[in-house]
């Protein structure tokens, strides 16, 4: 059982990013602060959940969390800062959306850099330790996914609806086949040669 959040002391968001990965499509980060006595037992890492437990998880989250958002960061963006940087500048717009301004923030991962000026602990494997983070990973999770099944009906030759944008063979073989799209990260690597790892 996941604990509800890393300190009691201080109000706290959970922090997580979804999308690092792809070669495609914005990335996306959540923040979450939930009510200390939160559980629910379909909430875990959302690596870790069905797609329909983690839509199912969204709605909770959403209607119970004291506070939650979502921000994305565009591919454009990526490609000028770089993904880890777009994440970090991700998770600060989600945190500044905050209807609550947290005193403390649990980060998903071993790295942060934040300008808001609020207390943070980073934490590896993060959201299938905590609660708040879990449910941001949910958030972040299906936000983005329901971004590229949005992005799928424009371009449906790249599989987004079943690879979300991430390097399947299909994907790349779409991509050799038809080239990039406005919404390819650019500053990814999309070369023929990396078939041969899938």
């Amino acid at each position: 059982m996941l604990e509800c959040c890393y300190q009691y002391d201080l109000p706290e968001a959970g922090c997580d990013e979804a999308g690092r990965g792809c070669l495609a499509g914005a990335v996306f980060a959540a923040a979450v602060m939930l009510p200390p006595d939160f559980h629910d037992p379909l909430l875990n890492d959302s690596k870790q959940m069905s797609a329909k437990n983690r839509d199912r998880l969204r709605g909770v989250i959403e209607r119970e969390a004291i506070a939650w958002a979502v921000a994305s960061v565009s591919p454009e963006r990526i490609d000028e800062i770089n993904i880890l940087n777009a994440s970090f500048e991700g998770m600060c717009q989600a945190v500044a959306q905050l209807r609550i301004r947290p005193a403390f923030l649990a980060i998903d991962g071993n790295r942060f850099r934040s300008s808001l000026g609020i207390p943070y602990r980073c934490i590896v494997r993060g959201d299938g330790k905590y609660a708040d983070i879990a449910a941001a990973s949910v958030l972040a999770k299906t936000h983005r996914d329901e971004y590229m099944l949005h992005l799928d009906t424009l371009y449906p030759q790249y599989g987004w609806a079943k690879n979300k944008g991430y390097p399947t063979r299909e994907h790349r073989l779409a991509v050799r086949r038809y080239g990039v799209t406005p919404y390819h990260r650019l500053t990814f690597n999309h070369e023929l040669g990396q078939l041969e790892l899938f």
